[in-house]
């Protein structure tokens, strides 16, 4: 594999954990007004969508597709169910970060849930530096900051400092409990964004992989040694997984009390990807989204529910593949475009009936 080298290197590396570096820096592959052509063609002929109809919207991609999109039935319809590869377990990246949130304020779940997490101030040091930190940029901020700014800065920019301080606050194997309780059998975390670098690169104790080990690791060109999608330190789930959770935790099955339930829904509705994909206009979306480059290995997750005309959709769309090249700009343009297709396909069909 081939080493890491400069920072601008770095923060494509440390994709791993952000959807925004990536789909940001990608145009679409298919300009808007040839995909509303597509999707009006469908309207007119009151075209059923299938499994196969999106299989096929994704067939010249590379590499694994996993899609699952579920919408219960409403106003007097059967819904929606497609699923394609949907029990496979695959690198999600920053998807995961879901989970943090959710543990965060199932601990502080009360009546006065946003006071709880704006008064509970986080230690911003060394301890939980992490790269691709856009928000707390270390080592160059340093102190205090309150829950409730590192749980945005998590969702709305996929800060890994931010993820860190309130994967420590809340403890991953109490993330790791909320996923098994909630019967996601594909869906793995890591210890911290930063132990799941340290194993990346091989450190011989990468579960106290420190802030100097990193800085260190980025000046000597150390070499990723091990796989993102792996068997320790992963960050990993399946569509089936992500859309049983996001199915039951936007409609508060996971929290007691209706504030946090609208404290869960508002930081998600700032998940970057909902603008990067983008997700189809008009409609309220909660999303998470994550990916990661590095040479040889490439993934992207758009996952999430959206609420539009008094009823529901929940979907997980994911990609991993390979390539030898630190980045392939033209497949994630493809993906991109081909999920941009999707969702806008599924709103237009269930409008139409």
């Amino acid at each position: 594999m081939n080493q890491l080298a400069g920072s601008a290197t770095r923060r494509r590396f440390m994709t791993a954990t952000g959807a925004a570096v990536a789909l940001s820096a990608v145009p679409l592959a298919a300009p808007p007004i040839a995909q509303a052509a597509v999707i009006n063609l469908g309207v007119r002929r009151r075209q059923k969508l299938s499994a196969a109809t999106v299989r096929n919207i994704f067939a010249d991609l590379p590499g694994e597709i996993s899609v699952k999109i579920v919408a219960p039935g409403a106003h007097g319809d059967h819904g929606l169910h497609i699923a394609i590869n949907s029990d496979r377990q695959l690198f999600v990246g920053s998807a995961f970060k879901t989970f943090v949130l959710a543990e965060a304020l199932r601990t502080a779940d009360s009546p006065d849930v946003v006071s709880t997490i704006t008064s509970e101030m986080l230690p911003l040091n060394e301890s939980v530096w992490s790269l691709d930190s856009a928000t707390f940029n270390p080592p160059n901020l340093s102190g205090t900051v309150s829950e409730r700014t590192a749980l945005e800065a998590m969702i709305l920019h996929s800060d890994n400092t931010a993820t860190d301080m309130a994967l420590k606050l809340v403890g991953p194997d109490n993330v790791r409990k909320f996923i098994a309780r909630a019967g996601l059998t594909k869906t793995s975390i890591p210890d911290s964004t930063r132990v799941f670098f340290g194993y990346l690169l091989g450190a011989k104790d990468y579960k106290t992989f420190t802030w100097d080990e990193v800085v260190a690791a980025e000046e000597n060109n150390t070499p990723i040694v091990n796989s993102p999608l792996n068997n320790v330190e992963t960050l990993a789930s399946s569509a089936d997984d992500l859309v049983s959770y996001y199915s039951r935790a936007l409609q508060g099955r996971f929290f007691s009390h209706s504030e946090t339930l609208d404290e869960f829904r508002r930081i998600l509705a700032m998940g970057d990807a909902i603008w990067l994909v983008p997700l189809p206009l008009g409609v309220t979306a909660f999303v998470k989204g994550g990916s990661i480059d590095v040479p040889g290995f490439h993934a992207v997750c758009v996952p999430g529910g959206m609420f539009f005309d008094d009823r529901w959709v929940y979907f997980c769309i994911t990609i991993n593949w390979y390539s030898n090249a630190l980045t392939d700009p033209a497949t994630l343009s493809a993906f991109v475009a081909a999920t941009r297709k999707t969702l806008d396909l599924v709103k237009a069909v269930l409008q139409t009936g």
